[in-house]
Formats: C-alpha cells, structure tokens, sequence
C-alpha cells in the first residue's frame, strides 16, 4: 500500500472526525471543556494538514541528500572526484 497525499489527507480528516465524535460523547455526558470545541478541532486538523506532508518532505530531502551516512559520504567523494557533481 503506498501513502498518497490524497490517503494522508483521508486519514487526518479521520481523526479530526474522531476528535469530534470524542467533542460529542463530552458534551452529551456534561463534560465542557473551553479549549476543547469545533473551532480548536478545525483549527488541529488544518495544523496536521500542513505539517505532515511538510515533514514528509523535510525527511525526503534529508534522507536523498549525502549526509546521512558513510557509505553516502564516500559514493559523495566518489561522484566528485569522478566529476559527475
């Protein structure tokens, strides 16, 4: 199964949708949280809605570049020597 940002952007509506079915069963047993409203769920999921996908791609970034690891500095050296970066 590969992760497709239309999937990444179901699975975050999922949860702000579970965050108001958890926002209804409060309120429908008397329990009133002031940060806790429709406002404060929207305002998450529009959060995770940006910030995901730009971890995502912070990550890749990282992880392509020739930073990360020995082998990846050498092959670095290797392609600079042999003029091809």
């Amino acid at each position: 199964m590969k992760l497709t940002t239309d999937k990444l952007k179901q699975y975050i509506a999922l949860f702000g949708g579970l965050l108001s079915a958890v926002l209804l069963f409060l309120q429908s047993v008397g329990i009133n949280l002031k940060w806790y409203t429709d406002d404060s769920i929207n305002a998450f999921t529009n959060v995770l809605l940006a910030a995901v996908p730009f971890a995502l791609v912070v990550y890749g970034i990282w992880k392509n570049t020739y930073l990360v690891s020995k082998v990846a500095k050498i092959q670095e050296k290797e392609l600079k020597k042999k003029g091809l970066k």
